[in-house]
């Protein structure tokens, strides 16, 4: 079987339909990186546009005590109430900086009685490490809160409150009101910016999120070359055996010639110089 009819055969049928799955996968797989991209960017410009916003009251930011959109993500609002400190709660396996802890969730309810969440900040594990050796008291009484709004929490699979303590793994805002009993906000909650009263001491508050959209660009584009190299890998193995195939054929034979006198007009590169070394040596 001499020309390109080799190829009309079900090996390299074969070969044809697994670079094309590979491809379809490859591409699949950068397009899923841009959608990153496009989630990481949409999230910084949503951090530009309301991170440093003014403040204003939550009723008119959230309406409703179950509003939410993401476009609120990050927005400051402002809160006047008192801490419900009995009500507390910690979220396990938070880490921070590297290190194990908690969220501190204290409850503040709002002067229309309403309850808002607010988390004040991250503490460290204790010495008996299920519960942190220290929580910073919330200020007593009336308090002015600037928390920044983010969206409760899905429950997860497998993560489950610890049963009799005031410990949760997930912020769902739902199970949260449950626990209180009381008007609760369950579309967001807030991550406290600033208090007033200021108390002597806090968790650690979450610092702003990094404006960094990630490596998505350079994966995507990598996928789409590895597309195209499966392209080019299946021409090039192609090429090989239609020489192979076509070894007494004059033109194959007059153009491996020609590719002989050219590679040996050309100077030899280093990797062939370092070879030659090595099997002079051999022969030694």
């Amino acid at each position: 079987m001499t020309g390109w009819r080799f190829v009309i055969s079900w090996r390299w049928a074969g070969y044809f339909a697994l670079v094309v799955v590979f491809a379809i996968a490859s591409c699949g797989f950068g397009n899923w990186q841009f959608d990153r991209r496009a989630q990481a960017q949409t999230e910084i410009q949503r951090i530009q546009t309301n991170y440093e916003a003014d403040p204003v009251p939550v009723a008119e930011v959230l309406p409703q005590l179950d509003a939410w959109s993401d476009d609120l993500k990050w927005t400051p609002v402002l809160l006047k109430g008192t801490y419900l400190k009995d009500e507390e709660i910690l979220v396990r396996g938070r880490p921070y900086s590297g290190h194990p802890g908690f969220e501190v969730l204290t409850p503040l309810q709002l002067d229309d009685g309403s309850v808002f969440v607010v988390n004040r900040g991250w503490v460290a594990i204790g010495s008996r490490q299920d519960n942190p050796d220290v929580v910073p008291e919330a200020p007593d009484g009336p308090v002015v809160v600037t928390a920044r709004l983010k969206a409760g929490e899905p429950t997860i699979e497998g993560k489950t409150a610890k049963a009799g303590s005031n410990q949760i793994a997930t912020i769902r805002l739902p199970d949260v009101a449950s626990r209180l009993g009381l008007p609760t906000y369950t579309g967001a909650y807030g991550i406290v910016d600033s208090q007033d009263p200021r108390p002597a001491a806090s968790p650690i508050v979450a610092p702003k999120p990094e404006l960094d959209e990630g490596p998505h660009l350079s994966y995507a584009l990598q996928w789409y070359v590895f597309a195209l190299l499966a392209f080019i890998g299946l021409g090039w193995a192609l090429r090989q055996e239609y020489r192979v195939v076509n070894s007494t054929d004059p033109r194959v034979i007059d153009e491996e010639r020609r590719r002989a006198q050219r590679k040996a007009k050309r100077a030899p590169s280093d990797a062939e110089i370092e070879d030659a070394m090595f099997d002079e040596a051999a022969t030694r």
